[in-house]
C-alpha cells in the first residue's frame, strides 16, 4: 500500500465521520435506490437481491416514519405528515411489488424525489 492510498483512506474515513444527518440520509437513499434499480435491471436471476434491497428500503422508510412520528421532531408538521404517508405507501406498495401485483416504478420515483429534496435540488416545472 502506498502513501497516496493510505492518505485517501484516512481522509475518506474522516469524511464519513463528519457527514451531516442529511448527508447520511442522502447516502442511504442513494445506495438503496441504486441496489433496487440494479437488481431490477439484471432480470429474474437477481430477484433475491431485489427482495433484499426492497426490504432495506422498507426498513429505511420505517425508521423515517418512527422519526417523524416523534413529538420532538423539529420538521414542520405538514412535512412530517407527508413523510409518514409516504412511508405507509412504500410499505403497502412494496408488498404488492413482491406479490408481482404492482410496478416498481412508484417506489423508485418516491426515492428519487426524496434524493432531490435531500440534495437541495428542486424539480423543474
Amino acid at each position: 500500500m502506498n502513501a497516496q492510498s493510505l492518505a485517501h483512506r484516512g481522509y475518506s474515513q474522516n469524511a464519513r465521520t463528519t457527514r451531516t444527518p442529511r448527508g447520511t440520509e442522502y447516502e442511504l437513499f442513494a445506495r438503496i435506490t441504486h441496489r433496487i434499480k440494479a437488481s431490477a435491471e439484471a432480470g429474474p436471476k437477481s430477484y433475491p437481491k431485489l427482495v433484499e434491497a426492497l426490504s432495506d428500503n422498507q426498513r429505511l422508510w420505517t425508521t423515517l416514519a418512527v422519526d417523524v412520528a416523534d413529538k420532538d421532531n423539529e420538521l414542520p408538521q405538514e412535512l412530517r405528515a407527508q413523510i409518514f404517508y409516504l412511508a405507509e405507501f412504500v410499505q403497502q406498495h412494496t408488498g404488492k411489488v413482491l406479490a408481482r401485483k404492482a410496478r416498481l416504478a412508484p417506489l423508485l420515483e418516491i426515492n428519487a424525489a426524496i434524493l432531490r429534496g435531500l440534495g437541495g435540488r428542486r424539480m423543474k416545472p
